[in-house]
C-alpha cells in the first residue's frame, strides 16, 4: 500500500487566537474552540464565541490537538473559529474524512511522541504535514471505514445503555422511597448523627504525598470518591505504620464516604471492600447504624439531585466550598422501614450485576474496535 504525506490529501489550516477583548460568552459571534480541553467524544462543546477570528474551520474539518496534548481529534460540526491549539485538516478528494480520522486514533499514541517542547508538548506544522498516511483506494477506504463504524457502534451502543442504568438505579430509588427533600411519602425523619456511629472526617499523614506507597494500605481521596462509585484506579497507599498511627480515620466495610471540600463536595460512595483503608481530610466517614439505616440508601438518597441541591445550599467556607461535622450530623434523613431498604439493597444488587455484564460487553466490542484498527493501519 502506497503512503502519502498528509498535506499530499489535506488542506491545513493552523489555528490562531484572537485577541481576548474578542472572546465572550454569550453566545456573540461564531464559536470559538482554543484546544483539547473543548473536546468532547466526537463534537468539541461550545463554552467561547468570538465575534473578530483569524483563523477559521469549516463544517465537518477534523481539529486536531496540535499541542498539550498532541493528537486527539474531533469534527467541526459548524463553521468556528480556532486558536492555537488547533488545526484544522480539511481532506481532498483522494481521501475519505472518516478514514483519515480513523487513522488519526490509530497512531494518536505514536503522534504524541513527535511532540516538542519542554513545558508543553506541541507539533510543529512542518511535522503535521510530513504525518505519513496509508492510502489504499477509496473504495477500500470506504469498506474500512464501513466496518470500524459498525465496531464503533456496538461500543456507542454499550455506553448508552450504561448511562441509562444509573437513570434506572435513581427512577427505582424514587418510585421505592419518594423524594428525600419533599419526604412525599412521610417518612419518620431523623437527624444523620443518630442513624450513624461515626461522623468524622480524615487526615493527611505528615509527609503528605511523600509518603505515598505504590503498596500498603489503601489510602482514599476525594478523587477515589465518585458519585455512588468507589474508583480506585488512581489510588495511593501508605505504610502499615501510618496506617496504625492514624486509628481514628480507619474506615470499614460498609461505611458511607462523602467529599466535604472543594470542586467534588457531595459525591458520596459506599466502601465495598474487606480490605484495610484510610481516608483523608477531604473526605467524611459516615458509619450507619444498619439496625436503623442501610449504607447503600443512605448513599442513594445523598446522591439524588434534589437533596444534593438541598445540601450544597448549606455549604460554607469563604474562598473554598465546605461542610462541617455539624451540619452533617444535622442533615435530615427520612427513614422508611429496614424491609423496604433491604429490598432497594437487593434491586441494587441485582441491576450491578447487569452493569458488570455490560461493562464486559463494552470492553470486548472496544478490543474489537482496537483489532481492526491494528488490522487496518499496522
Amino acid at each position: 500500500m502506497k503512503e502519502v504525506e498528509l498535506q499530499d490529501v489535506a488542506e491545513i489550516i493552523a489555528g490562531q487566537s484572537p485577541k481576548s477583548e474578542f472572546y465572550n460568552e454569550t453566545g456573540d459571534g461564531v464559536p470559538f474552540f482554543q484546544g483539547k480541553t473543548d473536546f468532547g467524544d466526537d463534537y468539541p462543546t461550545v463554552t467561547t464565541w468570538c465575534t473578530k477570528p483569524k483563523k477559521m474551520a469549516k463544517e465537518g474539518d477534523i481539529l486536531f490537538s496540535v499541542r498539550a496534548p498532541v493528537g486527539p481529534t474531533n469534527i467541526a460540526k459548524v463553521d468556528c473559529c480556532i486558536g492555537r491549539g488547533l488545526s484544522a485538516i480539511r481532506p481532498k478528494e483522494a481521501i475519505d474524512r472518516s478514514y483519515l480520522r480513523f487513522y488519526f486514533k490509530k497512531v494518536e499514541e505514536k503522534i504524541s511522541d513527535q511532540g516538542r517542547g519542554s513545558t508543553f508538548k506541541a507539533i510543529t506544522q512542518k511535522d503535521l504535514k510530513a504525518l505519513k498516511i496509508p492510502l489504499p483506494s477509496l473504495s477500500d477506504q470506504k469498506a474500512i471505514v464501513a466496518k470500524l463504524d459498525r465496531a464503533q457502534r456496538l461500543i456507542d451502543i454499550d455506553r448508552e445503555m450504561l448511562a441509562k442504568y444509573d437513570d434506572l438505579i435513581q427512577s427505582v430509588f424514587l418510585e421505592m422511597f419518594g423524594d428525600p427533600v419533599t419526604n412525599s411519602k412521610g417518612w419518620e425523619v431523623k437527624n444523620l448523627g443518630d442513624l450513624t456511629t461515626k461522623v468524622g472526617s480524615g487526615s493527611t499523614p505528615r509527609g503528605g504525598s511523600k509518603v505515598y506507597q505504590r503498596h500498603g494500605i489503601i489510602f482514599i481521596r476525594s478523587q477515589n470518591v465518585l458519585m455512588n462509585k468507589l474508583d480506585l484506579v488512581d489510588v495511593a497507599y501508605i505504610s502499615d505504620e501510618i496506617h496504625e498511627g492514624m486509628q481514628n480515620t480507619w474506615v470499614q466495610e460498609n461505611d458511607v464516604l462523602l467529599n466535604i471540600t472543594g470542586a467534588s463536595i457531595g459525591r458520596v460512595c459506599v466502601y465495598n471492600k474487606s480490605e484495610a483503608a484510610n481516608v483523608n481530610q477531604h473526605v467524611c466517614i459516615l458509619r450507619p447504624i444498619q439496625e436503623k439505616i442501610k449504607p447503600y440508601y443512605l448513599s442513594h438518597l445523598i446522591s439524588s439531585k434534589n437533596y444534593q441541591d438541598k445540601i450544597l445550599g448549606q455549604q460554607t467556607g469563604g474562598t473554598r466550598q465546605a461542610f462541617n461535622m455539624t451540619q452533617i450530623k444535622n442533615f435530615d434523613i427520612p427513614l422508611p422501614p429496614l424491609e423496604l431498604q433491604t429490598k432497594f439493597n437487593h434491586m441494587l444488587t441485582k441491576l450491578k450485576g447487569e452493569v458488570q455484564n455490560l461493562k464486559l460487553n463494552t470492553k470486548k466490542s472496544e478490543e474489537l474496535f482496537s483489532s481492526l484498527l491494528q488490522k487496518f493501519f499496522n
